[in-house]
């Protein structure tokens, strides 16, 4: 069975901590600090690779995280890079955020897609260093990285779909026009995934074909194969719909038609709407005094083109070809999806949003909370009168101080950031 989606959950590397050193050697006086600072995080990147066609290397492994940067250290010594992930998805897997359905990237080109970004290290305390703070014991904490759930969606890249009811002779026709090789058999759902093959019209002429198995009336509710394969149809510019000519299973070619378009239609509106070409196969089992005049006048009307062709006979294959090439030509391009979602971006070590927010406990006491202190109380050596000084102006400058006074803290009162608790003095 196919497997063409899959919910993967990412984490970029973190960066790694600055280090807090001095430098000591026996000729030199008055070393100064000299604490390296940390390397940067490994990032996410997804690649296309041309040889998959499937999302079977995700069907094991759904957690992907890369490796942290490595801690500064003294010497001015920058900690290792953390190496950067990447990610193989075969061509036209479409990137999705899984809450709200709308596209992050379309893998269809070429290029390679960071999706998670890598913390960047922390500055060593050599960056501290000051006329007034001659020994500075902290350094930054690195930043985290960045972390996400992922919807991977295959979406076949395919210019044309070969459409149609189970065992009229799709798969055959492929395996004719195109070097695939589906499993061909004389029974309903044989083709349990699609195929997809090149089909080369002329020198430098062709296009990619793709059999889209299993639709039945009720494949967009969820009935047969065809609701899991709809998906792949949505970027063919054209369809070739294969029918039964003989009827002699039973079924109406035009009530074929008619029920394939309508799930067409319940799946995508817009995919109704693409040209089609109907393939009337098994025309050499026709009687020769067979009425095929309803057919013809409701293709007609319809405005489709149609040809009677047979995948046993090989009738009017080359024709089928040709005419779909031709079709193609006057069609716009393979449908690329534009990128829908915007996520926020936090940098911290740039972030501008010092907002906080400010509560008070059982005990009187004033909770201050946000995301960016988190990166800031890591950076802080609580042990060291300097260090404390920084974390001080911090608050200060950040606008802490003053949220707390218009909150109602006065002198005396306890503060908590973090489980960091001391006395309020404006």
């Amino acid at each position: 069975m196919l497997f063409d989606t899959v919910k993967v959950y990412l984490k970029a590397g973190n960066g790694g901590n600055g280090a807090v050193s001095f430098r000591r050697e026996k000729y030199v006086a008055h070393g100064g600090p000299d604490g390296g600072d940390g390397g940067n995080g490994g990032s996410i990147i997804f690649r296309i690779d041309q040889g998959q066609n499937t999302l079977t290397y995700y069907k094991y492994k759904r957690k992907f995280v890369a490796e942290s940067g490595a801690p500064g250290a003294g010497a001015k010594f920058h900690g290792k890079n953390g190496a950067d992930l990447i990610l193989p998805v075969p061509p036209g897997t479409v990137l999705k955020d899984p809450e709200t359905g709308l596209v992050i990237k379309d893998m269809s080109d070429c290029e390679d897609f960071v999706i998670c970004k890598g913390g960047r290290g922390g500055w060593g305390n050599k960056h501290f260093a000051t006329p007034t703070r001659q020994i500075p014991r902290f350094a930054k904490a690195g930043i985290q990285g960045e972390e996400k759930e992922i919807l991977l969606e295959l979406k076949l890249l395919a210019d044309v779909g070969l459409v149609g009811m189970p065992n009229v002779g799709k798969s055959s026709i492929l395996s004719i026009i195109s070097g695939a090789h589906p499993k061909i058999g004389d029974y309903h759902f044989t083709t349990l995934e699609p195929s997809i093959g090149v089909v080369e019209v002329a020198e430098n002429a062709a296009f990619v074909a793709a059999d889209i198995p299993g639709l039945i009336e009720g494949a967009s509710e969820g009935a047969g194969l065809g609701h899991q394969f709809l998906r792949h149809v949505d970027r063919c510019r054209l369809l070739i719909h294969v029918v039964d000519i003989t009827g002699k299973e039973g079924r109406d070619p035009i009530d074929d038609i008619l029920a394939i378009n309508y799930e067409l239609e319940q799946y995508n509106p817009e995919m109704a709407k693409r040209p089609q070409i109907i393939a009337a196969n098994k025309s050499d089992l026709l009687e020769e005094d067979a009425d095929l005049t309803d057919f013809e006048d409701f293709i007609s009307v319809k405005g489709y083109d149609l040809i009677y062709i047979s995948a046993a006979t090989r009738k009017n294959i080359d024709q089928l070809v040709k005419l779909a090439y031709q079709k193609l030509q006057t069609l716009p391009p393979m449908t690329i999806y534009e990128s829908e979602y915007q996520a926020p971006v936090e940098d911290f070590s740039s972030k501008k949003d010092h907002s906080v927010t400010i509560t008070r406990n059982d005990k009187g006491y004033y909770i201050v909370e946000g995301d960016w202190l988190y990166k800031l109380m890591g950076s802080v050596n609580f042990d060291d009168r300097e260090s404390l000084r920084y974390f001080e102006k911090v608050l200060r400058t950040s606008g802490v101080i003053e949220a707390l006074e218009n909150a109602g803290c006065t002198d005396g009162d306890t503060v908590s950031i973090l489980d960091f608790e001391f006395d309020f003095v404006k």
